[in-house]
């Protein structure tokens, strides 16, 4: 069975970088499509970042454009979100997800979740 496992979170102070890796145990999934997302506290989960399967194409959330880049290592079968020039506003619990092409990354349709990684950033 496929598994995701997050790691690379922690509590950082504003205008600082992580990067969050999110490996695939048990199968691969070379040909799916990556997401990102978080939830912030007392919020709902929410779109961050996507990758092709062929990590040619990468849609980011707004607030996130400049400062967050999605990549993946298909001979890893990892995905990665750096993130630069955090902000308190990006705190809360990432989670990467993968689906069957890049138009299912949504909350809905993804098929497969990590149990999510903390991201605190302070002020």
């Amino acid at each position: 069975q496929i598994q995701l496992l997050e790691s690379g979170g922690g509590l950082v102070q504003t205008g600082d970088s992580l990067r969050l890796s999110c490996a695939a145990s048990g199968g691969t999934l070379r040909l799916y499509a990556w997401g990102w997302f978080r939830q912030a506290p007392g919020k709902e989960r929410g779109f961050v970042a996507a990758i092709s399967w062929t990590g040619s194409a990468t849609y980011n959330l707004d607030s996130v454009k400049g400062r967050f880049t999605v990549s993946r290592d298909n001979a890893k079968n990892t995905v990665y979100l750096q993130m630069n020039s955090l902000k308190p506003e990006d705190t809360g619990v990432y989670y990467c997800a993968a689906a069957i092409s890049t138009e299912r990354v949504q909350i809905g349709s993804c098929e497969y979740w990590g149990q999510g990684t903390q991201v605190t950033v302070s002020s």
